[in-house]
This record gives C-alpha cells, structure tokens and sequence, in this order.
C-alpha cells in the first residue's frame, strides 16, 4: 500500500512545526502548511494557465497558474516544483527560479475548503506544450501576459493565483522570466 502523501505545517514565520497526511489537512479549518505555486513561460512570453480538474478537493474547475503543490517533508522545495511540473503536466522546467519567497494566503472555496499556505512563488520556462494528467488538470491554455493579468484583475482565477499576479506584475518581465 502506497505511503500517504504528506504537508509539512508551518508556523506563522513559515517555520516547519510538524507533518500531517494531506488528505487529512484540507478541510473547513486548515492548519497552515507549506506549498508553492510556479508559473511556466515559453520562449514567446506567454505563461501557462491550467484548469484544475473537477475531481480536485479544492477549487475544483478554477483557473490558476502552471502548477501548485506541496514539498514532502524534508524535499528541497526546488526539487518538488520540478515533481510536480512533471507529474501534473509532463514538462520539464529550466531557469527555475524562486521570485516570491514569502507569499502566504488564506482562502475557501464555494464547498467550504480552505487552503491557508505559506507559499513561495517560482518561475521557469518551459519547450512545448504539456501533456496533463486528467486527475490533475482539466484544460490548459497559453495565455499572454496581459490576458493573464486582466484575468487576475477580474476574479477568473484562483485566490492565489489572483493574489500573485500583481506582485509578479512587479517582479517579472515575462519576456525574459527575469525579475526586476
């Protein structure tokens, strides 16, 4: 039998308190935990947007960024971006790097689910399109930057990612991926 996957809960300077199954942390009431978001650019500048799909626990169905997820307990979180990039989405990134180190949010979905997460926010570039898992993501999308932005702007993603968006509005150039 496969070992539950596990978050690493964090206190409120985002410092590692403890471990807890994930299945079990997702709830009305979620302590807070750690995670990350990542936005993927290809070579034109467009990011990759992604509908998570309708099976997920959590926003079900609602836009976001290129990938989210959680680092098991003691995994360089680097290392799990690149997990998940390529477990949800087929792809391999480079030039991955860590742009929002101290994100953090609390949000509910329409059934009641909260995410409340310590965050830190990457960037990378991508070749290709990906080739999704149907439990992870639902459809994809090139977006252009603006598009992306207007979308944030207009609450046609998830609270994260509509969060995030203005801040990497002033961290990133997306068509270099650079920061400043």
């Amino acid at each position: 039998m496969p070992t539950p996957e596990q978050v690493v809960l964090v206190d409120d300077a985002g410092r590692p308190v403890g471990v807890a199954e994930k299945a079990t942390v997702h709830g009305r009431r979620t302590p807070r935990h750690l995670a990350f978001s990542c936005y993927g650019f290809d070579a034109a500048g467009r990011v990759l947007v992604t509908r998570r799909a309708r099976g997920k626990r959590a926003f079900p169905l609602v836009w976001t960024g290129t990938c989210c997820g959680h680092p098991a307990p003691g995994e360089d979180m680097a290392d799990a971006v690149h997990r998940r990039l390529e477990h949800e989405l087929g792809v391999r990134a480079h030039d991955l790097r860590l742009v929002l180190p101290d994100f953090s949010y609390r949000a509910s979905d329409v059934n009641g689910v909260e995410e409340h997460e310590f965050c830190p926010v990457f960037v990378c570039s991508l070749d290709g399109d990906p080739d999704p898992r149907p439990d992870e993501v639902e459809t994809w999308e090139w977006w252009g930057w603006e598009r992306f932005l207007d979308a944030a702007a207009g609450g046609e993603l998830s609270p994260w990612a509509a969060l995030q968006a203005p801040l990497l509005a002033d961290t990133v150039d997306p068509r270099t991926r650079r920061t400043g």
